[in-house]
């Protein structure tokens, strides 16, 4: 026999077997002769089975047209149509099949479907009370009937139906929950309420449920009754990890403070629950600045019990160094985040906050020390060559300071204002180095980058001045910087010594006058600065004065003896 025909007779056999499903009512009502049309319904299954549905569909209205009554073709046809999404024609026949045998849970299991695609949910629901009625001990039509009622807008039908299951199998927490729900949205708090006792009273000795019964009182003003069901968690189960921070919850929205932080600090000592929760309620105790000043003394107590409780896991030092750092506490913070490394080296963010703080330290040794194995183990972050840089500048390693920032300055990518930064260190460093071209460069990126950045502003107007170069940008730089720190005595300096270079001297004694009257009286260079301008004003004895106080002061120009000794203006 060839491959084909045995292909042949297996689909004729399966074509058997689908006629075996349809109802004989319609045969037995006249005679075969002119009734028979399983030859044809055998053609369409055949059709069907190699994905032929449009020579089926011709061949199932074939067999409909030879016996009218023919419910199997009609739900072949039927699910034909809802396959190509043709909801009005697959309804219409599949109504006819279920219609023609009301005892084919298929036929009308189809129809329900159809009639959901269709939203008519009430139809729906009529017809999967007839499925209900043909398999009452099947869970799933019940759902599928509730399901129906609730798209058709009847919850209390839904409620209904769930109630006529749990009859048959018993109260089970999937049913319940489901008809807690189902008040819930219906707005029916208290039969929500009872529906959670039903359950408790069934299964009294699990813990799980009591907690649903506790957030549903808490967030529904029913306060005694969440009180009482924490407790019978504590009393069930008292090592429950997430009971003392519900309780935490609950007094705290009644205004019982100290009670909400005892539980809290319970739920903290407890090791069965989970750091990153404990995490996420302290990142409540900050904004993005700052820690609530109100609750300070609590964070750092629960930050101390996280390290406390989980000491071999970096994140609980991380969270603490967090805290110590916003609380400006910057030698605890800096112990902190050396523990989150000793445990953990791998998270680039630490090293970041690491370097944060000892920037803050104004520990520079320490600070390049740590930028440096910063860059080992991240090469392509920028921000710590920007710190090592400001470390080598500090300590007036200029070639070595320019070598990292430019390094660094590769792999900043999409942030101007770091990009600024890396140029402003290095039109410091060039300036130091002599490079006056390279530094005016670096100024000029900037300010091209950051307009009103005031220290560039400022560095760059008081550097062309000292150089006698480009006086009148430099002016215009200067009263910027003025402008944005109004209050700024080194400004103001500038501004007044660069007035000076262009000789207007009136001008320039104004602006000197603001920066000491600004804290910057004790200042030599601003002292000197402001001898030279009453120089020029023909005010010598006065000048001389104010060099000597200059003296008193600290180092000046190089010029600042020779002034003082022969009591003339040397530049």
């Amino acid at each position: 026999m060839t491959k084909e025909r045995i292909y042949l007779l297996i689909i004729l056999l399966l074509a058997v077997s689908f006629t075996a499903c349809k109802s004989t009512k319609s045969i037995s009502k006249e005679s075969v002769e002119t009734q028979d049309n399983s030859s044809v319904f055998i053609d369409a299954n055949r059709e069907k089975m190699l994905g032929n549905y449009e020579a089926a569909a011709l061949l199932y209205k074939k067999a409909l047209s030879i016996n009218p009554t023919d419910e199997a073709s009609m739900f072949e046809l039927a699910r034909i149509y809802a396959r190509q999404n043709k909801v009005e024609e697959a309804l219409s026949y599949a109504k006819g099949a279920a219609e023609s045998d009301k005892e084919n849970v298929y036929y009308q299991l189809l129809l329900a479907r159809l009639l959901q695609a269709d939203e008519n949910y009430e139809e729906a629901a009529a017809v999967l009370e007839i499925v209900v009625a043909l398999k009452p001990n099947f869970s799933e039509y019940y759902n599928k009937l509730a399901v129906s009622y609730l798209y058709a807008g009847k919850p209390m039908e839904a409620i209904a139906v769930y109630n006529r299951l749990e009859e048959k199998i018993g109260v089970t927490e999937e049913l319940s929950m489901k008809k807690q729900s189902i008040y819930l949205q219906a707005n029916k708090v208290n039969k929500a309420v009872e529906e959670l006792e039903n359950l408790i009273v069934s299964y009294p000795n699990e813990p799980k449920y009591y907690a649903v019964l506790a957030e549903l009182c808490l967030n529904n003003n029913l306060n005694e009754k969440a009180e009482w069901a924490y407790q019978k968690i504590i009393e069930l189960d008292p090592e429950n990890p997430y009971v003392h921070v519900s309780l935490a919850d609950y007094y705290k929205k009644n205004g019982e403070e100290e009670k909400a932080f005892e539980e809290l600090e319970l739920g903290f000592r407890n090791p069965a629950l989970d750091i990153d929760t404990k995490i996420q309620i302290l990142i409540q105790y900050y904004t993005i600045n700052e820690i609530y000043e109100d609750y300070k003394e609590q964070a750092f107590t629960l930050a101390n019990i996280l390290v406390e409780v989980h000491p071999d896991d970096p994140k609980s030092y991380s969270m603490q160094g967090d805290f110590l750092y916003q609380a400006e506490k910057y030698p605890e913070a800096l112990v902190a985040f050396n523990n989150v490394i000793r445990l953990d080296s791998s998270k680039y963010i630490v090293w970041e906050q690491l370097l944060f703080t000892l920037s803050s330290l104004d520990s520079n040794n320490a600070l390049l020390r740590d930028a440096k194995k910063t860059i080992e183990l991240f090469p392509e972050q920028p921000l710590p060559y920007l710190f090592a840089g400001g470390a080598l500048y500090m300590n007036k390693e200029w070639p070595d300071c320019i070598k990292t920032l430019e390094k660094g300055l590769y792999f900043v990518v999409n942030n101007p204002i770091m990009e600024a930064q890396f140029f402003a260190y290095l039109g410091d460093a060039y300036n130091q180095t002599g490079d006056d071209k390279k530094s005016d460069q670096s100024y000029d990126n900037v300010l091209a980058l950051t307009p009103d950045n005031d220290y560039v502003l400022n560095n760059y107007a008081y550097y062309l001045s000292l150089r006698g170069e480009d006086l009148e940008k430099a002016a215009k730089m200067a009263k910027r910087a003025t402008e944005l720190k109004p209050n700024s005595s080194s400004n103001q300096d500038t501004y007044g010594w660069v007035l000076y270079k262009l000789g207007y001297y009136d001008e320039a004694k104004l602006w000197t006058e603001k920066a000491m009257e600004n804290g910057a009286e004790s200042s030599p260079v601003i002292l000197e600065h402001y001898g030279d301008i009453l120089w020029r004003l023909g005010k010598t004895e006065e000048a001389v004065s104010w060099w000597i106080k200059a003296k008193d002061a600290g180092k000046g120009s190089d010029f600042l003896d020779q002034k003082v000794e022969e009591k003339k203006l040397y530049e």
